[in-house]
């Protein structure tokens, strides 16, 4: 394959259309023209559609392009590092993130990253759903309790508990007589299962709690906002209700026994980590570490 050809094609590619790709890059329309029916015809398909008012890939087009247009891109990056001597971050930076995370900590996040890296052009998309960086052309996919996957390779940004916060004032209720398990009122986001019980570590005892729903909402910082403002008691990760307990909003009865909920920073294991997917990791880390 022609990796020249393959370069014009992606140009065109990305700009959607010869016009717009000769423009941007100051080169004849009809030298892209040719150069990509070159490709087509040592590739044997169709890459582009010709005749409509807009350009419009192929499936085999489409394939092409996501597979090797941020390859390129790469490709193109580390040219420009290597011939001004720096390894340093610049470029379009693309963030897959979850939707608590991002409404949480990410603005902040984001906006000392920018200023420490102002040669970066970071985008950052929160949602829950599964995305796949290679498809996506995401170059950092941040993930909850990740399963593994051959394609990825990353690092661990956080370790979470998931604290039972209540307000100060809140009395913990006793176990019921005979049993070693206390009936705990508290806000939830799904309602538990019938046997389900939460064991409760302060550092000295374990408590156990059976949870009886006052009150359902569906994210996490809605169920703090109703905790803080005493609906009941509720399990939490550290992360969002740690600066309530230290300024006195709430009080930590301890953390559910079990592993802590890890937060993953991955990117794919094809491509070599970017400066740009390097320092954001480091930084995201050490902002999360705070």
């Amino acid at each position: 394959m022609d990796l020249s050809a393959l370069s014009d094609f992606n140009l065109v590619a990305g700009h959607g259309g010869f016009g717009r790709a000769a423009r941007a890059s100051g080169r004849p329309k009809a030298t892209l023209s040719r150069r990509v029916s070159e490709l087509e015809a040592s590739l044997g398909t169709r890459l582009i559609e010709r005749g409509g008012h807009s350009l419009r890939l192929t499936e085999a087009g489409a394939l092409l392009h996501a597979r090797t247009g941020p390859l390129l891109g790469e490709i193109a990056e580390v040219g420009a590092s290597v011939g001004g001597g720096l390894d340093k971050p610049r470029g379009r930076l693309r963030v897959s993130a979850p939707l608590l995370l991002s409404d949480t900590q990410l603005g902040r996040v984001a906006a000392t990253f920018i200023t420490a890296y102002p040669e970066v052009d970071l985008e950052i998309r929160a949602e829950d759903r599964f995305v796949d960086p290679v498809d996506e052309d995401f170059d950092v996919v941040i993930r909850v309790n990740p399963r593994p996957d051959e394609r990825l390779v990353g690092r661990c940004v956080l370790r979470d508990e998931r604290w039972l916060v209540a307000v100060p004032d809140a009395a913990r209720p006793e176990p019921v007589e005979g049993t070693d398990v206390a009936a705990l009122r508290c806000v939830v986001r799904s309602p538990p299962r019938p046997d389900e019980t939460w064991r409760v570590h302060d550092g000295r005892t374990c408590r156990t709690y059976r949870p009886i729903p006052v009150l359902r909402l569906s994210s996490l910082p809605t169920v703090r906002d109703a905790v803080v403002a005493g609906a009941g008691a509720a399990l939490i990760p550290r992360s969002l209700v740690g600066g309530d307990v230290a300024a006195g909003r709430l009080t930590c009865w301890g953390w559910l026994e079990g592993p802590p909920t890890e937060l993953w920073a991955l990117h794919t294991s094809r491509r070599l980590m970017s400066p740009k997917v390097r320092a954001f990791v480091a930084h995201l880390a050490d902002a999360l570490a705070v």
